[in-house]
């Protein structure tokens, strides 16, 4: 991974991000791009040096007083970590357009987000464009709620519904196992509605997980109510340092893990989650 990208608004929980990717990136001689976006509802994504048309002088004046507030905020930002390569970028428009467009435009290889958590998925960092993020990025995204001592994935639990598609996923998680040198904790979640007996779970499990090319694992079942209960609960109850999981964004899908659970579990874990879109 060469390219680290930060949204930050420059709240606490975007501070729990940078910290985060700054470790990142210096762990994996990465570069970091620190990203704010000037909200402006009447244009999607426009450079800071790009001209916009805001009709309004009173308009206009606020928005370049956003503008001068959020330089000196990146300088201040960026003048704290001297011993990562971070850059900025500013934008002026949509946050989720302009996140999206940096993604393709720098080819970035994963996005580090903070979130608010319980009950407030809709006020997450930029709002809900952390949502759509987590919905529809093209490239790993890595959110966390609360800041983290160390950035040292020792422990990571890889929630599956056994999808073949989740190729591209198992690699991401390969990459932080080769790079923490960590125990990945497959996990497959019983639920009432979703149930499959052990003797017919652990071996598919088992198949699955040589598939993947996986080494120094272990396979679980765990029951519980709900999938997003379940990987939580079970991540909380060997102390994991990370969730790893696939999404398929919104489309649903019998026996697999949906957008909606990721989107919950990155809502409600207490640790960071890592999760990548399968595409169709």
């Amino acid at each position: 991974m060469q390219k680290i990208l930060v949204p930050t608004d420059f709240s606490d929980q975007a501070q729990n991000a940078v910290d985060l990717a700054s470790r990142l990136a210096q762990k994996m001689n990465a570069e970091v791009i620190l990203l704010h976006v000037v909200e402006d509802p009447s244009v999607t994504s426009v450079h800071v040096t790009g001209e916009i048309d805001v009709p309004d002088m009173q308009d206009r004046l606020f928005i370049l007083k956003l503008i001068e507030k959020a330089k000196t905020d990146l300088a201040s930002t960026i003048a704290k970590y001297s011993d990562t390569n971070i850059r900025e970028e500013m934008r002026i428009g949509n946050a989720y357009h302009n996140i999206k467009d940096i993604i393709t435009e720098h080819d970035v290889d994963l996005v580090v987000m903070g979130t608010k958590g319980t009950n407030s998925f809709g006020e997450v960092l930029l709002g809900s464009n952390a949502e759509k993020v987590v919905r529809h990025a093209k490239c790993p995204v890595l959110t966390l709620r609360e800041g983290i001592e160390d950035a040292n994935f020792k422990d990571i639990v890889f929630a599956t519904g056994l999808n073949d598609k989740d190729e591209t996923c198992m690699q991401v998680v390969r990459n932080f196992q080769t790079l923490f040198d960590a125990r990945i904790h497959v996990v497959r979640i019983n639920t009432p509605n979703n149930f499959e007996a052990d003797h017919l779970s652990l071996p598919a499990l088992k198949e699955y997980v040589e598939k993947c090319g996986f080494s120094n694992y272990n396979i679980h079942i765990y029951n519980d109510v709900s999938e997003e209960d379940g990987i939580i609960h079970f991540a909380e109850s060997i102390n994991a340092d990370m969730i790893a999981m696939a999404t398929h964004g919104r489309t649903g899908f019998a026996h697999l893990l949906t957008g909606s659970i990721a989107e919950d579990v990155v809502n409600h874990a207490k640790r960071p989650v890592l999760t990548y879109v399968i595409k169709k």
